[in-house]
């Protein structure tokens, strides 16, 4: 065994200092960002069509509002670029300081912004425009705080320390359907819709001072500060990437587009299915994806632990595989009508999106080597979401209407893109600790100031 696997192995044995709380920052801005992002998501389907995209019919306000949902993910690939760049330049930190303030704030003035009757057309375009920045804080915060974790934490683990981040979207999904579920059971639906739902994105304020709290006192990553120290930051990551690494580009995009798709079915679409083809409740979806979330809480840490012990590709490979055969038997086991067969359903389906997501982080990452990490995960991240999450609610909308109510098209859309992810699996690299290891070893005697 060389030196450097030794130095690697022996990582393993206790988390490197400041890991833990690295890994509670990753987590905890993470959370707050998607609750944001996740009770937009679900004011698409159920509130935005009828308050801020009036006068037209129902099928069209949906996707009009479905449109403007979209907006937020094609937007992510300029915070890719502008975060991802300035995030392998001047550091980690700061870049996810602004990202969780950008986010906050739009989201805050949605839950602040008059409706169609009270301003007309300017509500619809203005509520775009907080949706694209909304987007663009997104596309430049998951690269940074996969980073921020995983660079802290043993190279080793990389599945685990890395799915700190990846626990924030069901952590946010959690709190933002909590709290949705609970102002929709106690107002009148009435009332939901005139105020009730500006209460879920006006608390965000105080849940992002939480987030910023725990930010501004952390230090900048090890590897990083080895980067730093060794002056090989790159002058144009955005350029090189492209470049230099375009193999580790496609593999990684191609890798979250099921797992997207998957999340967008169960967390968007399926609060319009069950509503209007099955006739369930809102508090019935909000409650099965509630309990799916809250299973996701510990699969995704599960998940991105196992695949530190078996291969990570495989792993991954066959959830996508799995989540093709499961999605049929999924529309057949919700077609009684029973609630409790949606929230069965719901949660195997975002089980199933867990052993992706949960090793998701680490696989895109250990694409790209460490001077390019922050631009070429964000890139990947980004431009992924155009194809995958960005659109899905779009097309599932498309095809439901196409199929009149039925979900068969919706199952073969499934299934092609588990076959998109597979062959990203299969193009992909598996991970290389020892990369860490050697640029952290090269800087032990020459600290960064």
């Amino acid at each position: 065994m060389t030196s450097t696997n030794k130095a690697a192995k022996a990582v393993t044995r206790k988390p490197p200092a400041g890991a833990l709380k690295a890994y509670v920052a990753s987590l905890t801005g993470t959370s707050l960002e998607y609750y944001d992002f996740a009770i937009y998501s679900v004011a698409s389907a159920l509130v935005f069509p009828k308050i801020f995209f009036p006068g037209n019919d129902e099928f069209v306000a949906l996707l009009l509002s479905f449109s403007a949902f979209a907006v937020g993910y094609l937007a992510r690939p300029i915070g890719g670029v502008i975060f991802g760049r300035l995030g392998d330049k001047i550091g980690r930190k700061y870049v996810l300081v602004f990202t969780l303030v950008l986010i906050g704030v739009a989201t805050v003035l949605i839950g602040a912004l008059p409706d169609y009757s009270v301003i007309g057309i300017a509500a619809p375009i203005i509520l775009v425009m907080l949706r694209l920045a909304q987007g663009i804080g997104v596309g430049g915060e998951w690269g940074g705080a996969v980073l921020l974790s995983s660079e802290f934490g043993d190279p080793n683990k990389r599945g685990f320390w890395s799915s700190a981040a990846q626990i924030g979207p069901p952590a946010g999904n959690l709190m933002a359907n909590g709290v949705l579920a609970i102002l929709a059971a106690s107002l009148s639906d009435e009332a939901f819709l005139s105020w009730g739902w500006r209460v879920a994105f006006l608390a965000s304020a105080f849940l992002v001072a939480f987030g910023l709290i725990i930010r501004l006192k952390l230090e900048e990553t090890p590897v990083f500060k080895a980067i730093q120290a060794k002056g090989d930051r790159p002058k144009a990551p955005i350029k090189e990437v492209f470049t230099t690494e375009p193999k580790a580009l496609v593999a990684a995009a191609l890798s979250r587009v099921c797992p997207d798709v998957l999340y967008a079915l169960f967390t968007v679409f399926v609060a319009v299915y069950a509503t209007k083809q099955l006739g369930m409740t809102t508090g019935n979806v909000l409650s099965a994806i509630l309990i799916g979330s809250a299973f996701q809480l510990f699969l995704i840490p599960l998940a991105g632990a196992l695949t530190d012990r078996i291969n990570r590709r495989l792993v991954y490979g066959i959830a996508a595989a799995a989540t093709a055969a499961y999605i049929p038997i999924f529309f057949l086991m919700i077609q009684g009508k029973s609630v409790t067969m949606l929230t069965i359903g719901t949660v195997i389906g975002l089980a199933l999106h867990a052993f992706m997501y949960g090793p998701q982080a680490a696989f895109i990452t250990e694409q790209f080597p460490a001077r390019l990490r922050y631009a070429g995960s964000s890139l990947a991240y980004t431009l992924a979401g155009v194809i995958g999450g960005a659109v899905a609610p779009i097309i599932f909308t498309a095809l439901y209407g196409a199929a009149s109510g039925g979900w068969y098209l919706i199952a073969a859309y499934l299934l092609l893109t588990a076959i998109i992810t597979i062959v990203g699996m299969a193009i992909g690299r598996d991970p290389k600790p020892e990369e860490d290891v050697r640029l952290l070893q090269g800087t032990h005697a020459q600290p960064a100031a």
